[in-house]
């Protein structure tokens, strides 16, 4: 028992000082502080209905009519029956947030460098280099939480791959099934995209390495149990997966009906993903790369502090400004030059880690090598987006999937992985006795000579290679004059400068310190600290300038985003149902208090986003009317917003004297411009054109308005058609009359329509999604088989060590 402990030791003092580091990173979580992430401002804002109805019954709705007049909650953090998964996810970020995150990064790295037999002081090396990397600890500061939290479990899934491989088939498929459920729970699928993307690679070369050494029973064996896995992990997310597959039909991220744009031009051809130009927006430019190795290569960020003693500074003073001004513009220059639209920090992996990942690249040899090798070249590749066209064109259209994400650069997350890896790896090699001193000194002096001398290349010809201006900078010359736009180049050349000669000294650091232990002048425990300090100094140093302590703030204020204004007290004094259309804030502001046309997601109804881009983006009457707008909210120079009341809105519900049936969507949408929607509903459906008569004292008037249920009184004399003003989701959706299931047809390119009974009825709308019971039915069957497969595992893996000690 005493040895046992000895061994697990070292590996209990590297997770406790994980958790030091982690929240010692974000120590205001020690005084009760929250990061303030504008993203998450945003989420906020878009779940508050949905949390507050939880708080107040105790129930889950999956619908919500706070944002975009109404869409499902299943990208807004539903919570499902049965995923036990989720409940282990939980249970793993123990630390307050964001330090549970940075936490996942260092221990789901250190296992993962542990399953390739790494021992646990590079290893835990290694989770620094890892978790520290800018771009993981930037995506924190902005509130990409579900990007991160995908991330972090990538070594983990990468581990139980590894360990299958290496016939360690029992404890590979726990962990394998367990990571790939956890990473499917963080319910960001274009980071487990690109995870796949990097198995793929993985995969390849373990093939070839098979084919080789002649094991090619065993490769398959392991890819049975991996795909056993992969299924089991699937089940324990069905409803979360079947969900989103339910709704990405219906979503912007679907293929569209219409064949024209708003402004009447053709659409492009339909295609089932994003158009190219959405996909590659945000395209790293090929000189960025260098910020891999030099943060602030390109200027770093949109939004850079660089201080008094700029010449940016000066030009502001230069332009009127007083001191106090001056000095607050320069906390937010504009230093970035790339040809990324926004970038809000470098993706910078680190100095010092390049160094030794190009240093691993001399002494590094086989499948461990090219797997890592390949991952990163085809991250780098993939991220240039339309900057290489050919390879990004030819996933687009032919690697499945892919068309469903945008943002390419963020690709680099693979790179962000393997460059760690391989860099430890270098390290390993320089501490093996198997490598002579030769050849490590050999590879010294390439990896110097590339890294180092490609530092002072830069620092000597920047300004013969480099001209330092940005996409916006004409701008900002006829805005602020000549000066302005020069001081911007200066101080873009002094960033430069001294982070390029920050990086040459890194670099020679680094180099120094394997030389002398190459000299015997240093022992390995030693290299290893000096190496933890300059990865520390390095990464956290550059983390710094982007999430710090001012990124925190009260816990209330990140609860309550939003304080409502005269507006938002005017409106909730109208205690009726209406919706509300904010002209005068962006986001989610308006969700946070109201229900609101507007909102903050990355994917909204597809056909309300259609109605949004044709009509309501030009402020136009006849469709606010139809969505129920009854208060607009409009800028004011006196009070800051003021509220203007419609009341031409037509309300929650109202009779119809004619269904009109025309041949197209794209005459249905073009048909809301001019229609009298009071009293004409138009539909694609010809079954149920008709003409029908309203009596001036027929009457639709609600009863219960929640975000799952809506209940009605009718009164007609006849039979009669009746609009609602709710968004048409057919997956979910039920309407009865007098408790008998009713259908539900699609009016107004976007609204519900009924056909109701002649007298008094009551009308009931109940979101009954079919998904959610049918995937927690499934991912309950998965829990209990994953249960047995892993005590079943557990018990032959014991009985076999029993027999092998006998």
């Amino acid at each position: 028992m005493h040895v046992s402990f000895k061994k697990i030791l070292p590996h209990l003092l590297v997770f406790v000082g994980f958790i030091i580091l982690s929240l010692a990173y974000f120590s205001p979580v020690l005084q009760g502080k929250q990061i303030l992430q504008s993203d998450i401002v945003h989420y906020e804002g878009m779940a508050k209905q949905h949390k507050a109805f939880k708080a107040e019954t105790g129930q889950e709705t999956y619908w919500t009519n706070s944002g975009f007049a109404g869409m499902p909650t299943y990208q807004l953090g539903a919570k499902y029956p049965h995923n036990y998964i989720k409940q282990l996810d939980l249970a793993l970020r123990f630390l307050p947030r964001p330090a549970d995150y940075l936490f996942l990064y260092f221990i789901g790295f250190y296992i993962l460098l542990l399953s390739l037999k790494v021992n646990y002081k590079l290893a835990a090396l290694g989770a620094l280099a890892f978790g520290f990397s800018t771009y993981l600890i930037i995506i924190i500061g902005v509130g990409h939480n579900s990007k991160a939290h995908a991330i972090a479990y990538f070594p983990l899934v990468l581990s139980g791959i590894i360990l299958t491989f290496r016939r360690k088939y029992i404890v590979g498929f726990i962990i394998t099934a367990l990571a790939l459920g956890l990473e499917l729970v963080t319910n960001h699928y274009q980071m487990t995209y690109y995870l796949m993307l990097l198995v793929v690679v993985l995969g390849v070369a373990y093939l070839v390495d098979a084919y080789r050494k002649k094991v090619l029973p065993h490769y398959f064996k392991s890819v049975g149990i991996l795909t056993v896995a992969l299924v089991v992990a699937i089940g324990l997310n069905a409803t979360g997966l079947l969900a989103t597959q339910e709704y990405v039909k219906e979503s912007t991220r679907g293929p569209s009906a219409l064949t024209i744009n708003a402004d009447g031009s053709k659409k492009e051809a339909a295609s089932s993903g994003l158009t190219t130009e959405y996909i590659t927006e945000y395209s790293y430019g090929k000189l960025e790369t260098f910020n891999l190795f030099i943060p602030r290569f390109m200027g770093g960020g949109m939004g850079e502090d660089i201080g008094k003693d700029s010449n940016l500074y000066d030009a502001y003073l230069g332009l009127g400004a007083s001191p106090l001004q001056a000095k607050e513009a320069v906390k937010h220059a504009p230093m970035y030059w790339g040809d990324q639209p926004i970038v809000e920090a470098p993706a910078y992996v680190g100095a010092v880690i390049v160094f030794l990942f190009v240093f691993a690249l001399f002494l590094v040899k086989g499948r461990l090598k090219w797997w890592l090798v390949g991952g990163t070249v085809l991250s780098l590749l993939l991220s240039y987006g339309n900057n290489f066209g050919v390879l990004t064109d030819l996933f687009i259209d032919y690697m499945p999937l892919y068309n469903k994400f945008r943002a390419v650069s963020s690709v680099q997350v693979i790179l962000e992985l393997c460059v760690p890896i391989l860099g430890i790896f270098g390290l390993v090699k320089l501490f093996n006795a198997f490598n002579s001193d030769e050849e490590k000194l050999k590879a010294l002096k390439y990896s110097v000579g590339i890294t180092a001398g490609l530092a002072v290349v830069f620092l000597v010809f920047k300004s013969v290679f480099f001209d330092f201006i940005g996409l916006r900078d004409q701008m900002f010359r006829e805005n602020y004059g000549l000066d302005f736009a020069s001081a911007l180049v200066e101080d873009r050349k002094t960033l430069f400068t001294n982070d390029t000669l920050r990086t040459l000294i890194l670099v020679l650091f680094s180099a120094g310190t394997i030389f002398f232990f190459l000299k015997k002048k240093l022992n390995e425990t030693k290299v290893i600290i000096v190496f933890a300090v300059l990865i520390v100094f390095d990464l956290v140093g550059v983390d710094r300038r982007y999430v710090n302590n001012d990124n925190f703030v009260s816990a209330n204020k990140v609860e309550q985003p939003y304080q409502p204004n005269t507006s938002d007290l005017q409106i909730l004094k109208d205690t009726s149902h209406y919706r509300v259309f904010d002209l005068a804030s962006g986001g989610a502001r308006a969700s946070f208090f109201h229900n609101s046309l507007t909102g903050y997601h990355a994917a909204k109804l597809k056909r309300y986003n259609e109605v949004f881009d044709f009509y309501i983006s030009q402020n136009n009457i006849n469709v606010l009317n139809m969505l129920n707008a009854k208060y607009i909210i409009v800028p004011d120079e006196q009070q800051g917003t003021a509220v203007f009341t419609n009341e031409d809105a037509n309300g929650n519900a109202w009779f119809v004297s004619q269904v009109k049936s025309v041949a197209s969507p794209d005459e249905e949408i073009l048909a809301l411009n001019k229609l009298d929607n009071k009293a004409i509903a138009i539909t694609t459906n010809e079954a149920i054109e008709s003409a029908f008569t309203v009596d001036s004292l027929a009457s639709i008037t609600v009863l219960d308005y929640r975000p799952n249920y809506i209940k009605y009184d009718s009164k007609n004399l006849n039979e009669g058609f009746a609009v609602f003003s709710e968004m048409y989701y057919k997956e979910g959706w039920n309407a009865y009359v007098d408790g008998e299931l009713k259908p539900i047809h699609k009016v107004n390119y976007t609204l519900r329509g009924l056909q109701t009974p002649k007298g008094r009825s009551v009308i009931e709308f109940k979101f009954e999604p079919q998904v959610v019971e049918t995937g927690s039915s499934i991912a309950l069957a998965s829990s209990v088989l994953l249960a047995i497969l892993i005590l079943g595992g557990l018990f032959y893996e014991f009985k076999n060590r029993k027999k092998l000690s006998e």
